[in-house]
């Protein structure tokens, strides 16, 4: 039975380890997880003898086939618990996350699968990430941050990479959602902050706003 702590950490090494493909460093897990980097160590040993994790000493850790299928899982009940949430109960998009942490971590199969089917199957999640199917699966879709347009071109907004509460606010209160259409109207050289059109209006983005805010060309 794999604990609460384990999914946890199983989470982590997938995301800071590029969907657990790469090989991840206990300094950066102990960093995510704001802990000890011997703690992390012990734990990892525990997940290697659970066959969720494959890890080498002095090189780090990367998740086995099962972690991966482990870590999607957590995502897909994520993800599908912050869609119920915005869709059936009126949350807004900048409440969603720290509910669905406690949500992701209910066992049972059955209940994620109908709640799926409930939700009529979405792909994607209120911040535009997407949601993996029961086999793991995502549907990729091709973005870029706002960062990287191009000025004159029109986009739709795709998705946000920070999902912090007060990032989603100010989109909010500057009418930006997923969505939205945005024309970039001027890149200004000296701060790189960017001036964009949406809904004839006409406002001016920070470099970090810009840069965690994804766009697709329309």
């Amino acid at each position: 039975m794999i604990t609460l702590t384990e999914e946890n950490y199983i989470k982590a090494i997938y995301h800071l380890g590029s969907n657990g493909e790469k090989t991840v460093n206990t300094n950066a897990i102990a960093e995510v997880m704001q802990t000890k980097a011997s703690s992390v160590t012990d734990m990892i040993k525990k997940l290697s003898e659970k066959n969720y994790a494959d890890y080498k000493k002095y090189q780090g850790v990367t998740l086995t086939k099962e972690g991966r299928f482990v870590a999607t899982n957590i995502i897909r009940k994520h993800r599908l618990w912050e869609v119920f949430l915005v869709e059936k109960l009126n949350f807004s998009w900048d409440e969603v996350h720290e509910v669905a942490e406690h949500l992701e971590h209910i066992k049972s199969e059955k209940l994620i699968n109908q709640l799926d089917a409930f939700l009529e199957f979405p792909k994607y999640d209120p911040h535009g990430d997407p949601i993996p199917d029961k086999e793991g699966n995502f549907q990729h879709i091709e973005k870029i941050t706002l960062a990287k347009a191009e000025v004159g071109s029109v986009y739709k907004c795709v998705g946000v990479d920070d999902t912090s509460s007060s990032f989603l606010k100010y989109l909010d209160s500057n009418k930006i959602a997923l969505g939205t259409i945005i024309t970039v109207k001027h890149k200004e050289p000296y701060d790189n902050s960017i001036k964009i059109e949406i809904e004839s209006s006409e406002i001016v983005v920070s470099q970090n706003v810009a840069k965690n805010l994804y766009l697709k060309k329309v």
